[in-house]
């Protein structure tokens, strides 16, 4: 494949790079969460189910290990079933969630903060929340007293912004209609 530094794929190398998957992959795999470390998770929860308006669609316990996750989603808060066997398997069911891992006692280390990623060396970058309205959703944000990032006006790409969670998580917050006109000519 033909890849120059400091230049993206050519067309052709990203067509002959992306294979069809093994006929198992292509049925009913999906994204089901992506996993953040957070230190307390009260703030964390009220972030992401308060601010960001996410269900809390189960929390698991695991005393032996000293941790706890917190699965959350865009989901109906009616549809979350109160049994915990079908709960269970309903959560593991649901696209995109957002699984918050606390291990215990990491609220009270002063010293604890994780990488979020973008900082020296860089990973993982961001999450990203679409919204009907990018100003309306920051407004709300604004008032909130969450992090800005970058604001929708700010910088060369307008009409999106990036937030920070309570751990420094990075989250882009985006209008699906704004990104056609934002990437494509």
């Amino acid at each position: 494949m033909e890849h120059e530094g400091g230049e993206g794929l050519t067309d052709e190398a990203v067509a002959a790079a992306c294979r069809d998957g093994e006929p198992i992959t292509q049925q009913d795999y999906m994204l089901q969460q992506t996993m953040l470390r957070v230190k307390d998770p009260a703030r964390s929860l009220e972030f992401y189910t308060g601010v960001l308006g996410m269900t809390l669609l189960q929390k698991i316990d695991f005393p032996s290990m000293r941790f706890t996750l917190y699965f959350l989603g865009y989901e109906d808060k009616s549809d979350v079933p109160a049994d915990i066997k079908e709960r269970t398997a309903w959560t593991f069911s649901r696209r995109a969630t957002i699984e918050l891992t606390h291990n215990w006692g990491s609220e009270s280390d002063e010293s604890l903060s994780y990488h979020n990623g973008n900082d020296q060396p860089k990973g993982f970058g961001h999450i990203g929340v679409a919204v009907p309205d990018v100003y309306a959703a920051c407004k709300v944000f604004e008032r909130r007293g969450v992090k800005f990032l970058k604001k929708p006006a700010a910088g060369k790409m307008k009409d999106l912004a990036f937030i920070q969670d309570p751990d420094g998580y990075w989250i882009e917050i985006l209008s699906p209609n704004n990104m056609v006109s934002l990437l494509l000519p």
